[in-house]
């Protein structure tokens, strides 16, 4: 994902610059012909500024802004460590946390309960509190679920009207 958005993003900016340096030049060449004499020079905020701007806009909303909420997610996980999670470290290491610090942990792993000591930016991943997010999280129905759902009430409807007739 990272490869194509390195590919793409790249991409876009050169397809942005050319079509405006298009549009520029055509704005310059109609104007030229309108029967102007004198030699009107192109605005350097239109030429320059203006698509300068406009690349660093999508800089910003392609790549920086998405970084930063990744940044504070994990931040926000690594803090939110509790007693008895179960955690995976940047290094791969699976292990169930036995004691918060400020700014360090203590994991057990392993059958024969080795501990070990880390620092909490190494923690990539925190599966007990996936879990209880999942078990928290109200359990959506498919659209086959509610379609069968409805089937059944209209069933039911028509049941309920074949009796009335009678």
């Amino acid at each position: 994902m990272k490869r194509k958005l390195a590919v793409i993003i790249p991409t876009a900016l050169m397809t942005a610059a050319a079509s405006m340096n298009c549009a520029v030049s055509a704005f310059a060449t109609e104007a030229a012909a309108s029967g102007d004499t004198a030699q009107k020079t192109a605005n350097p905020l239109l030429t320059f500024v203006l698509p300068l701007g406009f690349f660093f806009v999508l800089l910003y909303f392609m790549l920086i802004r998405p970084q930063k909420k990744r940044e504070q997610e994990q931040k926000e996980l690594q803090s939110n460590v509790q007693i008895g999670d179960e955690v995976i470290t940047t290094g791969g290491i699976i292990g169930i946390v036995v004691r918060v610090a400020e700014d360090n942990i203590v994991l057990e792993t392993g059958g024969e309960r080795t501990k070990i000591r880390m620092k909490n930016w190494a923690i990539a991943e925190n599966v007990s509190a996936k879990e209880r997010a999942k078990a928290a999280a109200p359990k959506k129905k498919s659209a086959l679920e509610t379609a069968a759902a409805v089937d059944e009430t209209e069933k039911n409807s028509k049941k309920k009207k074949n009796k009335d007739e009678e």
